[in-house]
């Protein structure tokens, strides 16, 4: 074996553990990726963050049309968790840009099916988003130290810039509007009332953040 196979194969030997989302069928472009210092689980780890990425936008979006529908209407908050929606989807194709950029490859999966079936208010679905935001960042978090780790500070920089840094104003903004729903009365079943009217009064706030 020669010293570049050797060193091609290097990540895989030496992959830290993680819990972020690897694309465990991920195929590599090992010659692009000596040349352009694009570690193997960094790779593996954009795809499968990518692909979360997408099922957060998936949900953000069924929850959208739960708010659309005649017995739940609620257009502004419709409004914005389909904004957020289409934010996320944006993000996931930012990362498969500079994945693309880099050499690296995307794997197209199925997104698994959003569960929001059961939600049926305002509540629980902020819940649900907060929730989104607090695991993206989390997976953010640790992709940036993967990609330290690994010696590769491109991505390092471009993750806490781009994806990182975007979430925690999210975060703030819905653990806020969780605290506001909660005082004006929203409950967790469908028994609308005025507190979910004033939620929904706030889309101008919310779509413009």
């Amino acid at each position: 074996m020669s010293v570049t196979d050797v060193n091609m194969s290097e990540p895989r030997v030496k992959r830290i553990k993680t819990c972020l989302p690897l694309c465990k069928t991920h195929v590599c472009s090992a010659g692009s990726q000596v040349g352009q210092n694009f570690p193997t689980v960094v790779e593996e780890s954009l795809c499968g963050v990518s692909t979360l990425l997408m099922e957060v936008s998936y949900r953000l979006e069924a929850l959208a049309k739960i708010f659309e529908q005649s017995d739940l209407s609620l257009p502004r908050v419709a409004a914005y968790f389909h904004q957020e929606s289409v934010k996320e989807l944006e993000r996931a194709e930012a990362m498969l840009q500079y994945l693309s950029q880099r050499g690296g490859k995307f794997c197209g999966k199925n997104i698994q099916r959003p569960v929001t079936e059961n939600v049926c208010a305002v509540l629980p679905a902020l819940e649900i988003m907060l929730s989104q935001w607090k695991e993206e960042m989390s997976v953010m978090v640790e992709l940036n130290q993967l990609a330290r780790e690994y010696g590769d500070p491109h991505t390092a920089s471009v993750i806490k810039s781009q994806f990182m840094e975007p979430i925690v104003p999210k975060v703030k903004l819905v653990g806020d509007l969780l605290t506001s729903a909660r005082t004006v009365g929203c409950t967790s079943d469908n028994a609308s009332g005025f507190g979910e009217y004033l939620i929904d009064q706030l889309q101008e706030t919310l779509t413009s953040a």
